[in-house]
């Protein structure tokens, strides 16, 4: 069965709003979506190969040197399904997009690899 890269987006406005919120704040979102995210990897447990990470700011190797990068990746998982749209369907509910203020997750297929 195919596999598919799913990359957590988040505009970064949204994150700074989200950090600028107070603790408080934070932790009630924190304490609702979290219970629910493990309920999610639960629920799609035959789906999820590698279940990645969530990741921090970007540092871009270039031609010309090292520099600090800029995209919305925010974190990843490894999914297996028959198609881009059922791996994407895996996500509709997530609390990445319903409870914290990501705003997408992008599904691309494995060209080549990985070796799961």
């Amino acid at each position: 069965m195919p596999h598919f890269l799913a990359v957590y987006t988040m505009k970064r406005e949204d994150l700074a709003r989200f950090r600028q919120m107070p603790k408080s704040e934070q932790d009630a979102i924190d304490a609702k979506g979290l219970p629910l995210w493990e309920a999610w990897e639960k629920k799609n447990a035959a789906h999820l190969r590698n279940l990645g990470g969530m990741v921090g700011k970007t540092t871009r190797a270039t031609k010309d040197g090292i520099v600090e990068g800029v995209n919305d990746f925010c974190g990843y998982v490894i999914v297996e399904a028959e198609t881009a749209e059922d791996a994407a369907r895996l996500f509709l509910d997530h609390p990445h997009i319903t409870v914290f203020p990501g705003d997408g997750v992008d599904i691309m297929p494995f060209l080549t690899g990985p070796d799961l």
